[in-house]
């Protein structure tokens, strides 16, 4: 039973532990490009965004501030106190990273200089398969 336990704890201590990860580059990097919507506190050249509808970084800075920065940061406190919601928060922050990189790709490319889409696409995969392992789903079960 020990094994079980142990396992268990790893799964979701790793899933918290990327949350709360994401959480901070979410804020870090949402923080600086609502500040600087030129991108260049972050090395990042308006012309990333040719193909979106965006400007500049402002809206794309403000979305990845609140729904991938604050909110898992949210979500991580839920999983530490066990809240209800903290499973499904859990899922919605997998799948928002998920979904964020898919249109980042579609509408402005792929970019493997940084390779940040590659690493946060996958960031959202494991994620995604930490939350739906039973022995989380049970672990933050009401």
């Amino acid at each position: 039973m020990k094994s079980q336990k142990t396992h268990n704890s790893i799964s979701l201590y790793l899933m918290m532990a990327l949350i709360l990860f994401q959480g901070v580059s979410g804020l870090f990097g949402g923080f600086a490009l609502v500040a600087d919507p030129t991108g260049a506190v972050l090395s990042m050249p308006v012309t990333l965004l040719e193909g979106s509808p965006f400007d500049n970084f402002f809206i794309p800075g403000l979305i990845l501030l609140t729904i991938l920065g604050i909110f898992p940061v949210v979500v991580f406190y839920g999983i530490w106190m066990r809240a209800e919601w903290a499973w499904t928060g859990a899922l919605l922050v997998s799948t928002a990273l998920i979904a964020w990189i898919g249109f980042e790709i579609l509408m402005v490319g792929y970019h493997d200089d940084p390779p940040l889409q590659l690493i946060y696409g996958l960031l959202g995969l494991i994620l995604l398969g930490l939350v739906i392992l039973p022995s989380v789903h049970r672990a933050l079960r009401p």
